[in-house]
């Protein structure tokens, strides 16, 4: 019997809230050193070791092309999974660099509503819909979709030659 409700990793990002399932997030961690990996885009941070494995780093906002700020006590890395070959059904972990994360949040599944054409300011590809509470709007992202086929490929061969 498929249950009615999920989890959501809820983060901020500059003033909107978005969500993430949980059950695609394996860790929260404080922003450690980042290795600088070259010839990669801009919003490929680089690289952490976490514990012993290589985790390739995505600063969501300039990935959303969101105003850059500044990092603070509340910043913070979501360690999560994404497909890296849908043929060889390949995960690779893959760290979101968020403004903070708030909660965990359970919501029925029926709450998921299309993206409404207010939220533009987001390429929709990387979105899965929104979560309408009583005075918020949760936008959830869709991990699978925020790097595409090629950024992966090349992500997991510079990684690969290190």
């Amino acid at each position: 019997m498929e249950t009615k409700e999920t989890q959501l990793v809820v983060f901020q990002l500059s003033t909107e809230e978005y969500g993430v399932p949980i059950i695609q997030v394996e860790e929260i961690i404080r922003i450690p050193g980042i290795t600088r990996i070259p010839n990669m885009p801009n919003f490929i941070e680089g690289v952490i070791n976490l514990r012993g494995r290589i985790i390739p780093i995505v600063d969501l906002r300039r990935r959303f092309k969101l105003e850059e700020k500044g990092r603070n006590e509340e910043s913070r890395i979501i360690i999560g999974k994404i497909a890296v070959t849908i043929e060889k059904q390949e995960e690779q972990s893959v760290g979101l660099i968020v403004d903070s994360v708030t909660e965990v949040l359970r919501v029925n599944k029926e709450m998921v509503e299309p993206i409404p054409p207010t939220i533009s300011y987001i390429d929709m590809q990387y979105l899965n819909g929104v979560v309408k509470l009583e005075n918020r709007l949760i936008i959830l992202l869709d991990l699978s979709k925020v790097l595409t086929e090629l950024e992966k490929e090349t992500l997991k061969t510079q990684i690969s030659t290190r």
